[in-house]
């Protein structure tokens, strides 16, 4: 799990990698983005990094191995994870707007809270992924594998599902307006509470 250092400021929220203010408390929560964004450019390999409520712009997170990161409550807009590896990451109550996520193998993540708005999810792994109170809109999931993600109390709403692995994956109370579920096996996914026992 990431190394969590107390914020100098002492408001008890950690502070961000190579920093020793939280994101509040940041005198320029963009530059430290941008900051952030050159590092990651730099690496191949990302472990151990907190980036909490940072602001992301047109930034390439893509072809990359994320180990053991927080990213929560960050906003990021027309970013690409393309390619990326990720393991244990939280982006819970992120905010993602036309950010694409093609070819991605990714387990035990949490989208938990998080806003995700005219994004792909194309040809990826997204393995044990927790989108539990998501809002969900605008957003395209094509040959995914989603085998045992949760949507738990999510809205979903003019959002497709194409051609996806749906075995184990629970909807159980998800608001679902105008959704598409074409080829994917949803007499496998969970819908009600009856098909979870």
């Amino acid at each position: 799990m990431f190394t969590i250092t107390p914020c100098a400021a002492g408001c008890g929220k950690p502070a961000i990698y190579g920093s020793t203010l939280c994101a509040t408390h940041l005198v320029n929560p963009l530059e430290e983005g941008h900051r952030i964004g050159v590092y990651i450019a730099q690496e191949k390999n990302i472990a151990d990094l907190n980036a909490q409520g940072l602001l992301f712009t047109e930034i390439d997170f893509g072809s990359r191995s994320f180990n053991e990161c927080s990213f929560s409550g960050a906003v990021f807009s027309n970013c690409s994870f393309n390619d990326a590896q990720m393991r244990l990451l939280f982006f819970d109550f992120a905010t993602f707007e036309s950010c694409t996520f093609i070819g991605v193998d990714s387990r035990y993540i949490s989208f938990a809270g998080a806003t995700i708005k005219n994004c792909t999810f194309e040809g990826s792994e997204l393995l044990d992924i927790n989108f539990g109170g998501a809002n969900i809109t605008d957003t395209v999931f094509n040959n995914d594998n989603l085998y045992n993600s949760r949507f738990i109390e999510a809205e979903i709403s003019d959002t497709k599902f194409t051609n996806c692995n749906l075995k184990r994956v629970n909807f159980f109370r998800s608001q679902q307006t105008d959704l598409i579920f074409k080829s994917s096996n949803t007499a496998e996914a969970i819908f009600s509470m009856e098909e979870m026992i």
